[in-house]
Parts: structure tokens; C-alpha cells; sequence
């Protein structure tokens, strides 16, 4: 089998769309090969003819990262036909835009199984592979909204929540195993992606991410270097870093604050009741990476940019 340029094999969920293929443009970019891992196959077909064109391969891996065993599937085709997966990415997530007491139970229990046990799943799939071999990283996509939620996201807040906890346990059994498998998480701040337009909403308003709004590229640059580098933990955006840090010292303060975060989710824009979502089925047709918030989403962030040059002598390409 001839192996990558760089001899990395990458697998990455929710490579579709949003920052996932964001994520695939960037290691493919680099001569990796990927596993492109998402629901709609749609997408996944046009991220690979963008693989293909950077002059890399991919393969298209359908699955539903809530389903365990579709994953191992993904995972044994991935290392068939590509070779020995190096770096698996946990990006795919789903949300609901909504008050707490007006999501179903349903919907809470989905977005907790895309979002939080997704990443478990992709991460045994990940280790059963690795472990073994003594070698490989795992990046999780975390959030600041793991450390500090906000109103409206109470279901994608709690999942994030509850993937920096088992990530702390999973962490230290890696360590007293003395193994060699690296396990890091990159904590984003609110990027525009598509995720805005076929998530389920049910406010009044369009929804929308709180501002400062970064480009997805920028959270595929600090994939790129945290899967590169042994770091335990990469915080992406002084946004994130204010948010994480001020909630350790004036929380109550914060729960005060966010009430204004409300508003701050949502457009001028009424909400048509019947338009659809993604949050059991992929919707057709393929947004790419990007979201609708162009004109206010920055392209670069000074402070990852300080961090990853602060840190390291390899800057991020």
C-alpha cells in the first residue's frame, strides 16, 4: 500500500461540512491521507474531490457518529484501504437553539448522543487502534462553552461539559498505562459555519454565534498544531480565554452577564417555523466550511498565533 506524503493517515468526523472540512482542506493541504466520516454523503463526496485536487486521497466513510458500531465500520475501512490511522479529530456536533424547558426530551437525548457520545465513540474506535501500537493522537474539539455555557444551549453546553470530563479521567488512565497515544483538546470560540442554518431552532429569531466570530480555517490551524504537538490543552481566541478564566473567579457575575447573550443569538431575522434541520437527517446539498457571518468572521487570531509560536519552535503552516 503506498503510504501518504507525510505518512499521516488522518480520521475526521464531521468532515462534511463547518470546521470539520476545514479541518480536511488543512491536513490535505499537508499530503495526509483522510477518512472522511459525517452523515451526509453528499458533502463527503465533494470533500474528497477537494482532497484530490490538493493532490491527496480520501476516502468516504458514511456514518453516524451517535452509532458505535458504524464507527468501528469507518475505522476498519479507514485502516484497510488507507493504512494505519495516526490522528483521529473529533469534530461532528449537533445542537438546538432553544430554553431549556422548550426542547423535547428527544432532541436533548440527541444532541447529547452526536455531540458527547459521538466523541466517545470516535475515541474508543480511535484507541482500540492505537493503543496497540503504542502510537497515534486523539484531538477532541472542545469549546469555552464547556467551561462557561451560555443560555440557549443548554443540550450542546452539557455535551460539552461532559467531553472535558471524561477526557480528564481518559487522560490519566493514559498516563498511568504509560502509554504512548496522545490525547489533547482544543478549546474554540464561536466560528461560522453552516451549523447556524440546519440547526434546530426554537426561537423566534434566526439564529447566530456570539460575536467575536472566527473563519473555521482559523480552528483548522489550531487542529493542525495541537495534532502536531504534545500539548495537553490549546485555547483558540482571546474570547475564549476571557470566558474560560473569568468563570473561574466571578461566575455568578457571568450568569448576570449572559443574560444578554439572548439577544446576541439571534438575528433581526424572523425564523420560518418549517424550515428544516439536520438533527436526525443530513439535509441535501453541500454549504462547504462557511457559514453566513463572512462579513463580521475573522480570518486571523493573535492569540493563537502568540501561543502556538510562544510554545513551540515548529510554527503552525
Amino acid at each position: 500500500m503506498k503510504s501518504s506524503r507525510n505518512g499521516e493517515v488522518v480520521a475526521i468526523t464531521g468532515a462534511g461540512a463547518g470546521l470539520g472540512r476545514a479541518t480536511v482542506r488543512k491536513f490535505a493541504l499537508h499530503g495526509a491521507y483522510i477518512g472522511l466520516i459525517g452523515r451526509g454523503e453528499e458533502r463527503l463526496e465533494a470533500a474528497r474531490t477537494e482532497v484530490e485536487q490538493l493532490g491527496g486521497r480520501a476516502l468516504v466513510c458514511p456514518a453516524d457518529v451517535a452509532d458505535a458500531h458504524a464507527l468501528e465500520h469507518a475505522a476498519d475501512r479507514i485502516e484497510a484501504e488507507l493504512g494505519p490511522i495516526t490522528i483521529w479529530i473529533n469534530v461532528a456536533m449537533a445542537t438546538v437553539f432553544s430554553f431549556f424547558t422548550d426542547i423535547p426530551p428527544e432532541d436533548f437525548q440527541r444532541v447529547t448522543e452526536v455531540t458527547y457520545l459521538g466523541n466517545v465513540n470516535g475515541t474508543r474506535a480511535a484507541l482500540k487502534r492505537m493503543q496497540p501500537r503504542d502510537r497515534g493522537t486523539i484531538v477532541q474539539v472542545g469549546s469555552a462553552l464547556a467551561y462557561r455555557s451560555v443560555p440557549l444551549q443548554s443540550a450542546y453546553c452539557g455535551a460539552k461539559h461532559a467531553i472535558q470530563g471524561y477526557t480528564e479521567s481518559l487522560r490519566s488512565e493514559l498516563l498511568h498505562a504509560k502509554s504512548r497515544v496522545h490525547l489533547t483538546i482544543v478549546e474554540m470560540p464561536a466560528l461560522n459555519t453552516p451549523q447556524f442554518d440546519w440547526c434546530k431552532n426554537n426561537l423566534p429569531r434566526q439564529a447566530r454565534p456570539v460575536a467575536p466570530v472566527f473563519q473555521p480555517e482559523v480552528g483548522a490551524r489550531a487542529i493542525y498544531w495541537a495534532a502536531h504537538h504534545r500539548r495537553r490543552q490549546l485555547y483558540v481566541g482571546f474570547s475564549a480565554v476571557k470566558a474560560i478564566w473569568a468563570n473561574k473567579f466571578i461566575g455568578g457575575v457571568l450568569d448576570r452577564m449572559l443574560v444578554s447573550a439572548i439577544a446576541g443569538q439571534q438575528t433581526g431575522h424572523s425564523e420560518s417555523p418549517d424550515r428544516p434541520c439536520n438533527l436526525y437527517e443530513p439535509l441535501p446539498g453541500d454549504p462547504g466550511a462557511h457559514g453566513r457571518f463572512d462579513d463580521e468572521s475573522r480570518r486571523r487570531c493573535l492569540q493563537l498565533w502568540l501561543v502556538t509560536r510562544f510554545f513551540s519552535r515548529q510554527p503552525p503552516a
